[in-house]
């Protein structure tokens, strides 16, 4: 028996939205920028607090906004985006209704009432347990319930978009392989399913030691086990914004990829690698032997590095290529001058690809060797680190794809367009002198945690040079310029959401479930030669030497920090 189904197709983009598909990416995109203001909000308090000369909060307040702002930043912002992501890549691009929906909207709600829990247990005041959470340290038993909510939403959102890709390959909605970005979110997936697994195996254990019905739970266990949720989950970042680069590249130039088998298989690499880079939290820990340590921060974690330098290679290279053959084909940058900078869209992906690959790429695979962490671990270089890759690489992916869904999945125009072309330049270089100043606090030893770095009051005193009080201070101002472009980003999405001129287009079409969803156009034809683009027998050659720079740099900064970490135990 057949059944009705409604589609919507966009006519600014082509692209074909299933109602309760579209309908379930605006909640999630909702639930996500909420989530993003309430961490905007309390990163005020942490960002004047760690700034020295201000010390805004007491020091029982500071950890509570911590706690909040991290949660709410790096897990429910970033999820909830996501499953937005993974609904637009297993359901628009595929052409395909979603599977479940009834199922899909229960994963949601699910979210939800797991972020309003968690949140409600932090702000009641009796789980200021940061982020980490780390046990003997105990949090009210619905921090632990509402993690855990959330996280199953999540996990029933994965297998809902793992459905509508068998729904798509059942109903012949696409030809060929899956298309690259469908790809990236589906890596995105593999790796969301071990990490909520990750944590399911630790948290429910955490939270039956909460209500009592657990007498004990071993530290060490807890935190070797945590961190494959803990920075596993900001793997299937990686992941994802890594999918949006590749989308915003076709979106705004119709750029394809330099070669789709190395950037899949560079995406396989994630699947296989990616997840034990979680062992930079614990190299200095007793319980993990050191071959474990050295497999983990050697050849692991190369192949993961390697996975990332392949996307940074490919991505731009693709750019390149497109403008090359619109014409912008003279010297090795004339393409990226000509991009369009004034396009949020581009400007957004582009700062985070240049943001995640120098600060957080060089930085992650220095607090990755072995021998080099012990010089930053557990100082606020981690922070300045996941700032580069979470917020600057990741959150400002999203924010660029969000200037492309409003008109093409809310069907409004987006409000403020001056503003919204600054936008990504205040956030991004804002956050970018974050991460840096925050790294080069901690290479001279801040700690992560602590709130006073002046020790004030301690019977054991300790100076740290002028200069470390310096970076607090510039990352303290240029915080406060990152909060500015967050609230220009809210103040865009929400107004032209709610309040921006209603885009009117044709009606819903009622399409049987066993017909085909509509005529798929011809593949485009492949390009087997570039002809006369390119130099130097390169068709991308200005992506070449920007990789060169990277390299340089890279290698710089890395034997820079060996000859640090030689000063530490001078030889008499």
């Amino acid at each position: 028996m057949a059944v009705n189904r409604m589609f919507r197709t966009c006519p600014a983009s082509g692209l074909l939205f299933h109602e309760p598909a579209e309908k379930l990416m605006r909640f999630h995109a909702v639930a996500a920028v909420v989530s993003l203001l309430i961490g905007g909000i309390l990163a005020i308090g942490v960002v004047l607090t760690r700034w020295q000369a201000i010390h805004l909060l007491p020091p029982d307040l500071f950890y509570q906004v911590l706690t909040a702002h991290g949660l709410n930043m790096l897990v429910f912002w970033i999820i909830f985006f996501e499953m937005a992501v993974l609904y637009f890549a297993g359901s628009t691009l595929l052409r395909s209704r979603l599977a479940t929906p009834r199922i899909a909207w229960a994963a949601f709600w699910l979210m939800v009432i797991g972020a309003l829990v968690n949140n409600y247990s932090v702000f009641r005041g009796d789980s200021s347990v940061m982020f980490t959470s780390y046990a003997p340290m105990g949090a009210h038993p619905t921090f632990y319930l509402g993690l855990i909510l959330f996280a199953v939403g999540a996990l029933v959102s994965c297998f809902v978009f793992l459905g509508t890709l068998v729904v798509a390959r059942a109903e012949r909605t696409y030809r060929g392989s899956i298309p690259l970005v469908t790809f990236g979110a589906l890596t995105a997936c593999i790796i969301a399913i071990f990490t909520i697994a990750a944590g399911a195996i630790i948290l429910i254990p955490t939270f039956f030691w909460s209500v009592g019905l657990i007498d004990h739970i071993d530290s060490l266990m807890y935190k070797t086990v945590w961190w494959a949720f803990g920075h596993s989950s900001q793997q299937i970042n990686v992941a994802a914004h890594v999918s949006v680069w590749y989308a915003v590249a076709a979106i705004v130039f119709g750029a394809k990829p330099m070669s789709e088998k190395v950037s899949r298989g560079a995406f396989l690499l994630y699947i296989f690698f990616l997840q034990l880079a979680s062992a930079h939290h614990l190299l200095v820990d007793p319980g993990l032997t050191s071959n474990w340590k050295i497999f983990n921060t050697s050849y692991a974690m190369y192949l993961a590095v390697l996975a990332s330098m392949v996307h940074g290679l490919t991505v731009p290279g693709a750019i390149e290529v497109a403008q090359r053959e619109k014409g912008h084909n003279q010297g090795l940058f004339t393409w990226l001058r000509r991009a369009p900078w004034g396009n949020p869209v581009f400007s957004a992906m582009f700062i985070s690809l240049i943001g995640f690959g120098f600060l957080g790429g060089i930085s992650g695979v220095m607090m990755g060797t072995e021998q080099l962490n012990m010089i930053i671990h557990n100082t606020i270089y981690v922070p300045g680190h996941f700032h580069a890759t979470v917020v600057v690489g990741t959150t400002l992916a999203f924010m660029g794809l969000t200037y492309f869904l409003i008109p093409v999945l809310f069907r409004r125009e987006v409000m403020f367009p001056g503003m919204a072309k600054w936008q990504p330049y205040v956030f991004g270089l804002g956050m970018s002198a974050v991460s840096l100043f925050l790294m080069g606090a901690g290479t001279l030893g801040v700690p992560r945690r602590h709130w006073d770095i002046s020790f004030a009051g301690n019977p054991f005193p300790y100076e740290f040079p002028g200069a470390a009080w310096l970076m607090m201070a510039l990352a303290g101002i240029s915080g406060l310029i990152a909060i500015v472009g967050g609230g220009m980003y809210l103040l865009i999405t929400v107004g032209s959401v709610f309040l921006g001129k209603k885009i009117v287009t044709p009606g819903f079409q009622h399409v049987r479930a066993r017909e085909n969803v509509a005529a798929i156009p011809a593949a485009a034809p492949v390009i087997t030669s570039h002809g006369s683009i390119g130099a130097g027998g390169m068709v991308a050659p200005g992506t070449f030497v920007l990789a060169m720079v990277f390299l340089a740099a890279f290698v710089l900064y890395y034997f820079i920090n060996w000859k640090y970490l030689s000063t530490v135990w001078p030889l008499k």
